[in-house]
């Protein structure tokens, strides 16, 4: 089976299946690998606040001459931003250089303040309430809005008083760590789901395990490229490889 180009979100929109990840990519490498993925193909990139790079994301959007609207663009909301969601949408906009979002993320059910203390005093479900408010006021700067790394027990809560269900949720999946009642529960209530780290953490074991090398020899292509192409076979999975190397980039957008 061969992996699908974009899956459909609950709002109708179709995003890519697979995107290139930034986590971790440091300013002055990131803006690069932006370009190069976008000028190679790649239609979705994923970045987030917390990254630290969202300005330089920018700057590759726009070196990449790629036009805006052919471009799926994910960023997420910091833990110390959840009081004031508004305020920090407009900063990922600016350093974003972009009119809108395609989607808006809460990077954790967990609110903390600027010290980086948790910030008993604030429910991860008002900021959601309030990413809902900007959604439907906003159209033009929010065309989705979705979660990072809500359990069952989170979506559960969420849902019970959401006027909007998340578009998609963003977590850890490899075969390491499957997730599959999670992924499960996701694609039921029409929740797309992103994988990060499909590869596994740094320097993962997966890389050489010995069943994905022999899938790898069998099909002529890198370990990665497994690893990767698990993640966007499963039904209503999108998936994040992430590289800062060109070739690598390449590499990683070819799906079996």
């Amino acid at each position: 089976m061969v992996a699908s180009t974009s899956v459909k979100l609950n709002t109708g929109a179709e995003m890519p299946t697979v995107g290139l990840g930034t986590w971790k990519s440091q300013p002055g490498a990131v803006e690069h690998a932006v370009e190069f993925a976008l000028k190679n193909g790649y239609r979705h990139i994923d970045t987030a606040a917390a990254y630290g790079n969202e300005k330089e994301v920018g700057l590759g959007i726009k070196a990449s001459g790629v036009p805006r609207e052919q471009i799926f663009l994910t960023t997420k909301l910091d833990n110390p931003d959840q009081r004031n969601p508004a305020a920090a949408l407009q900063s990922s906009l600016e350093k974003l250089q972009t009119p809108y979002l395609d989607l808006w993320l809460m990077h954790w059910p967990a609110p903390m303040t600027k010290d980086g203390k948790a910030d008993k005093g604030h429910d991860w479900l008002q900021t959601w309430k309030d990413m809902e408010k900007l959604y439907l006021e906003n159209p033009d700067k929010l065309k989705a809005i979705g979660v990072s790394n809500f359990s069952v027990a989170f979506l559960e809560r969420l849902l019970k008083e959401a006027k909007v269900v998340p578009a998609v949720n963003q977590i850890e999946l490899h075969p390491s760590c499957p997730q599959q009642e999670l992924v499960d529960y996701c694609v039921s209530k029409g929740i797309v789901v992103t994988a990060y780290s499909p590869l596994g953490s740094d320097n993962s074991p997966l890389l050489k395990n010995p069943v994905v090398n022999k899938i790898a020899e069998k099909y002529s292509v890198s370990p990665a490229n497994v690893l990767i192409s698990l993640q966007a076979n499963r039904p209503g999975v999108t998936v994040l490889p992430k590289s800062v190397t060109n070739e690598r980039i390449l590499c990683k957008q070819r799906l079996l």
